[in-house]
């Protein structure tokens, strides 16, 4: 079934290719950072968490996403569902990899994670985020490797697997929420320390996670002529849009609360990423991109036009938007100001880019790889 993946057109090797260099810049940069130490980021007493922990925040809700399909598909048996279904699985795979390796490097020396295994404390979110990661990655790559090994022999799926498809549905809600605890259980950090920071997780991830699937669906189709069909492109739309929705309703109560409270330690947070705070306005463009690409996608979607490129356009502008809001916005905007009121600036540094360029590469190798084994299979089942 893996051989499936060395058998390509120039143009697929090229693309493996360029993956490949970028993955190592990144590893260069990050031997970089091995050597000395975390100082290289932008990262500060004040900014402890930065560009990498904003990116594993955004990748934990695109794996999270993949109940969206798993859900209709397994539960419901919602047949439309059925070419897309395992795809949705293969990208949790590779995106839960993903918040690992954000993870990995922000620790700074390697050796530390093995301190989560040695030294277990289950009083810690940190540990159950761990222990929901690592789960959720062992059942969408069962679920998804007994899926394909059965469809190349031409046997239907085995029953033991059953039992993982319905239990990696509410842990994919898990892996989100326990997320989200990380930052709504800090006291001292306002902007986070709300009720409604974990259901604006999922519903900003029930929005990003589908319109990446989209914009891959449009993608294979274009490339390889794999149609999951128009109907389930469809009812992705739909969820995506409602999803969408739901998490502007979330950031527009949140804004509310603040302003009209008038709380300043709430406030202030708020103001740092739309209007800047104390002369440090580095996020305020970045925020309002954001704001009118949700906006313009959303009039997009509700507007009911059809083709494809309406489509592609929507999903491009939910996936950037929801990108540096929930990446950068929450992350950055949640340190500053400190617990004590000092504005810090926090601005990435060219090895921080690198690494991040160097794992989304990781990632998008690992799907193009997947999908190109899902397609060779199903073409000959």
């Amino acid at each position: 079934m893996f051989e499936k993946a060395l058998v390509g057109s120039r143009r697929y090797w090229l693309w493996v290719s360029a993956l490949l260099v970028l993955i190592a810049i990144g590893a260069i940069f990050y031997l970089r950072q091995l050597t000395y130490g975390l100082g290289v980021t932008g990262l500060s007493r004040d900014v402890t968490w930065g560009l990498y922990i904003s990116q594993f925040t955004f990748f934990v809700g695109v794996a999270a996403s993949a109940v969206m399909v798993v859900l209709p598909y397994y539960l419901h048996d919602y047949k439309q569902f059925g070419k897309i279904t395992i795809l949705g699985e293969l990208l949790a795979v590779a995106a839960v990899t993903m918040c690992m390796l954000f993870i990995f490097v922000d620790m700074g020396q390697p050796a530390r994670v093995m301190n989560v295994l040695l030294h277990p404390t289950p009083h810690s979110m940190m540990f159950w985020d761990m222990i929901s990661l690592n789960g959720y990655l062992l059942l969408n790559g069962v679920i998804a490797f007994a899926t394909l090994s059965s469809e190349k022999k031409g046997i239907a799926t085995p029953h033991w697997v059953k039992p993982f498809i319905y239990l990696s549905i509410p842990w994919a809600v898990s892996i989100h929420t326990v997320t989200a605890f990380l930052y709504s259980g800090l006291a001292s950090r306002p902007f986070w320390m709300t009720a409604v920071l974990a259901p604006r997780f999922l519903a900003s991830a029930f929005a990003s996670g589908p319109a990446l699937l989209i914009l891959l669906i449009l993608v294979l189709r274009r490339t390889t002529g794999y149609d999951p069909g128009e109907t389930a492109l469809g009812k992705l739309k739909t969820i995506m849009t409602y999803a969408a929705t739901i998490s502007v309703f979330f950031v527009l109560m949140e804004l509310f609360t603040a302003f009209y409270s008038g709380i300043p330690e709430h406030r202030e947070h708020f103001e740092f990423l739309y209007v800047g705070l104390d002369g440090q306005n580095g996020l305020v463009p970045w925020m309002w991109i954001s704001t009118i690409l949700m906006v313009a996608a959303l009039a997009m979607l509700y507007s009911q036009r059809a083709g494809k490129k309406i489509l592609a356009a929507s999903c491009v502008c939910i996936f950037i938007s929801l990108w540096i809001e929930k990446g950068m916005g929450l992350i950055i905007g949640g340190l500053i100001p400190s617990a004590l009121g000092i504005v810090t600036k926090y601005q990435p540094t060219m090895p921080e880019w690198g690494i991040v360029i160097g794992i989304w590469s990781i990632g998008t190798l690992m799907v193009t790889v997947f999908y190109k084994i899902t397609v060779g299979v199903r073409s000959i089942s």
